[in-house]
């Protein structure tokens, strides 16, 4: 009996012990703020993304219209297709070269080409239009190659014309529809969001944690020249990542480069420097290097999802749009995978680089601000 008792002490005191144990970790967490809010935040925004803005289902594709025939047969053409809701027709040019100018620079995703001939390629049962189709998007491709199965017997005089035989599609970038060609520059944006992020997001909180924040808190140094030392070194770092992914894509999977080397290290600059000063942002933002990591993964998701890396940008709902349009590595996505596989110069895509720029100079200032030379 007495070794009964004494066994069934132990186990009250060590139930004991691990309740109190318990009890002092919930406190801890819940004085835990952003630790806390991560738990509750992290799910909810998984859900919504996955739930609202994934959407493999691509609609309203901005495309352009060269209409050389201007009859009552091609306007019913193209009304007929823009009633389809898949494509969205933003603007029209004179030329097939100014269309695909505009396929280069990625202001559309396809052109519609209406020769002047078409009504007697109606007539001579001939295919008498012509997509041209920026193909380094697979589910691009794909949106456009469905419009080949829509029937089109309501429109008058192109009834005895199969689908088929309505469109030739031309896929511009990636004939093949490899998916891997527009995966890899995509990916230079998701490692450089993951890394660069990562790495300045505990720099500050590393020198805190560390006792080192003494020593710069007795130097004459500036807020600005710590926030601008502080990203300098891993911009170099960002570079080797670039170089190792293009390289070994073009070596292993074949992906082309077709843009100018020098473009896309602007680019790439432009992108890192954006990431580097959200991650200082983030580091003024938190006491732990746990919280920085946390807040870290906050960033990398919907940059992931969000971006165009995995999903279509058209696919998206308007207000997850405009969400991604804060992300730096959406307008990155757009320079890379121009400058790569379009060949397109990045002037052409001014409005992306200005934003990366901007986002820079801001997000330095506003570091610089937060940032506080004491130990509080």
């Amino acid at each position: 009996m007495m070794e009964k008792r004494s066994s069934y002490e132990s186990i009250s005191r060590s139930l004991q012990r691990i309740s109190s144990i318990l009890v002092k970790e919930l406190r801890q967490l819940s004085r835990d703020r952003p630790t806390f809010a991560m738990i509750v935040v992290i799910p909810l925004i998984q859900l919504l993304l996955f739930g609202f803005a994934i959407n493999t289902d691509v609609r309203e594709l901005p495309v352009t219209v060269v209409d050389d025939s201007r009859t009552y047969f091609s306007r019913a053409l193209v009304d007929a297709l823009n009633a389809t809701q898949v494509i969205q027709i933003v603007r029209q040019d004179a030329t097939p070269q100014e269309a695909e100018r505009a396929l280069q620079s990625g202001e559309v995703r396809a052109a519609l080409i209406i020769p002047s001939d078409f009504n007697q390629r109606l007539n001579d049962n001939r295919t008498p239009a012509q997509w041209l189709v920026d193909g380094s998007d697979t589910m691009i491709s794909s949106a456009i190659l469905k419009l080949q199965t829509m029937p089109y017997s309501a429109i008058p005089g192109i009834q005895s014309l199969s689908p088929k035989e309505l469109f030739e599609v031309v896929l511009y970038y990636n004939p093949e529809q490899r998916s891997v060609v527009n995966i890899v520059p995509g990916l230079v944006g998701v490692i450089l969001t993951m890394t660069m992020i990562m790495f300045t997001s505990a720099a500050l909180v590393r020198e805190r944690e560390r006792g080192n924040l003494e020593l710069l808190i007795a130097t004459p140094v500036h807020p600005m020249e710590l926030m601008i030392g502080k990203i300098v070194p891993y911009i170099f770092v960002g570079f080797i990542q670039t170089g190792i992914i293009i390289s070994l894509g073009h070596l292993i999977f074949d992906v082309p480069f077709v843009g100018s080397i020098i473009q896309m290290l602007l680019a790439t600059m432009l992108f890192i420097s954006a990431s580097l000063t959200l991650g200082l942002i983030i580091s003024t933002c938190t006491e732990t290097q746990l919280q920085a990591m946390q807040m870290t993964v906050f960033i990398l998701l919907p940059s992931i999802l969000l971006s165009g890396f995995m999903f279509p940008f058209e696919g998206m709902p308007v207000a997850a749009q405009w969400l991604s349009e804060l992300l730096p590595a959406t307008h990155y996505m757009r320079l890379m995978r121009g400058i790569v596989l379009r060949g397109a110069e990045i002037q052409c895509m001014a409005s992306d680089a200005v934003y990366l720029g901007g986002f820079t100079i801001v997000g330095l200032m506003v570091a610089a601000k937060r940032f506080k030379k004491s130990l509080d």
